[in-house]
């Protein structure tokens, strides 16, 4: 697992994470959304890289919000050909760990997803709603004096 800023992004690990990204959210889920939205360049984003064998097989973005007193984790993807194999758990452990203790930490979860992060401690915090045509829950771990452990 390796945690990198925009600067550390070399231009074809980039490429890898756009192209996942897309692939996944804009043409899998039929979703048309502006993905690159900016906030991929913004010096406090931490870009989480999952790499088998050199190739990207998961991608998870860690934002600093600090203007609100968050952390927000997005961007959250497995390639198809990766999924049910366990790697979203090190995915995620990895991007909380890129989330310095001291502040919450937040996320969109898609709906069916909640139970997942919630594993990680993360609790619905709000009314469920669309994006993109696709159900999601917002959720927050609240709390966290020290890094976290494993699940």
């Amino acid at each position: 697992m390796v945690v990198l800023g925009f600067d550390g992004l070399d231009v074809a690990t980039a490429y890898d994470v756009w192209q996942l990204r897309q692939a996944v959210f804009v043409v899998e889920q039929a979703c048309p959304y502006p993905d690159l939205d900016g906030r991929d360049r913004e010096p406090g984003t931490r870009h989480v890289l999952l790499r088998e064998a050199g190739a990207l097989v998961g991608y998870a973005r860690v934002l600093d919000d600090g203007g609100v007193g968050e952390w927000r984790i997005g961007r959250v993807v497995l390639a198809p050909a990766a999924r049910g194999r366990g790697l979203a758990t090190p995915l995620m452990e990895a991007a909380l760990a890129a989330c310095p203790a001291g502040r919450d930490v937040v996320l969109d979860a898609q709906a069916p997803l909640a139970g997942f992060y919630g594993g990680f401690g993360f609790v619905v915090d709000g009314a469920e709603f669309l994006e993109d045509g696709i159900p999601h829950v917002p959720m927050r771990l609240s709390g966290r004096a020290v890094s976290p452990g494993t699940r």
